[in-house]
């Protein structure tokens, strides 16, 4: 189903850094939506205030706001723009998307109908490589929707993609700014805010129609990197959830770990670079877990923050 009119006013937030011509033209995208979201809500940690947005505050129909930051973290971005927000219906995206038509009325058309005991995630498609041997770090392709409760051995929230009402990030707390790019442990904050969202006993659309492009704009050698910062990211997120009385996150750890593992010798020939992130991916999952521990200990699963 295709829902052709938002139902209820939102609120798109973006976080941004250092990239003012990626976040142009994600805005841009937003503005061809059809309908338009009731604001959008720039939060920008860049170094400096030289955004060129300023000639897209008068759009009719969309309130565009540009709050430039000196905070750090897109945890703690998140958290700003949904303070910043004014509406109920909050959707995040990041900096580097292009939205599709349809985008902003099937994932607020979605939540809408859900009611506040849920929240969504659409699709996301890798965009078209723009640098030499250009990758699109994260993706999630499904064509068919869904709807997940309870507590699940995958992970099922794209934080380049998803939208929530806000009494559910009130109820949990905001994102975790331990976790994400620009905090200690560099990603995987989608990861523990959906794990959190279903074991509060909320639900995740999947929504297929609600499409965003994620633009292959990063060259081949930022992929190690990438991959190493991932796996430090999702490190975290594991030791965070361990439990000496529930098993089930250091199951997913292992089996994380020993997916990566078994595959590695069959493409290590065929995709040195697939190879090579699996490898810095499946490192940075112990040096981020190990690292957690150490400074944070454990925190029940749940316990948001």
């Amino acid at each position: 189903m295709i829902w052709v009119k938002t139902i209820a006013p939102s609120s798109v937030i973006i976080c941004s850094r250092n990239r003012p011509r990626l976040l142009l033209e994600t805005v841009e995208s937003i503005l061809r939506c059809e309908p338009l979201p009731a604001e959008i809500v720039v939060v920008d940690q860049s170094d400096q205030d030289s955004s060129p947005l300023g000639r897209l505050q008068d759009v009719p129909g969309c309130d565009v706001r540009y709050l430039w930051s000196l905070s750090r973290g897109l945890s703690r971005a998140r958290n700003e723009g949904a303070a910043a927000a004014r509406h109920e219906i909050l959707v995040y995206c990041d900096d580097d998307m292009w939205a599709s038509a349809s985008w902003i009325g099937a994932l607020v058309g979605a939540l809408a109908e859900a009611g506040p005991d849920a929240a969504a995630s659409g699709k996301v498609v890798a965009g078209a490589p723009e640098a030499k041997d250009g990758f699109t770090p994260a993706v999630a392709p499904g064509d068919e929707p869904a709807v997940y409760s309870g507590r699940l051995d995958i992970d099922v929230l794209a934080g380049c993609n998803m939208g929530m009402h806000r009494s559910a990030l009130d109820s949990l707390g905001g994102f975790d700014e331990r976790l994400g790019a620009g905090g200690r442990y560099p990603a995987a904050e989608d990861n523990d805010f959906g794990f959190r969202l279903l074991e509060g006993g909320y639900r995740i659309l999947y929504v297929p129609e609600a499409i965003m492009y994620h633009r292959a704009w990063r060259a081949g050698p930022d992929y190690p990197r990438i991959r190493w910062q991932y796996g430090r990211g999702k490190g975290g997120f594991y030791a965070k959830h361990l439990s000496s009385s529930d098993g089930h996150m250091l199951r997913r750890a292992r089996n994380d770990v020993a997916r990566r593992l078994f595959r590695l010798p069959r493409v290590v020939w065929r995709s040195p670079r697939l190879a090579a992130g699996d490898a810095l991916y499946t490192l940075g999952i112990f040096a981020g877990g190990t690292s957690w521990l150490i400074s944070n200990g454990r925190t029940h699963s749940g316990d948001g923050r």
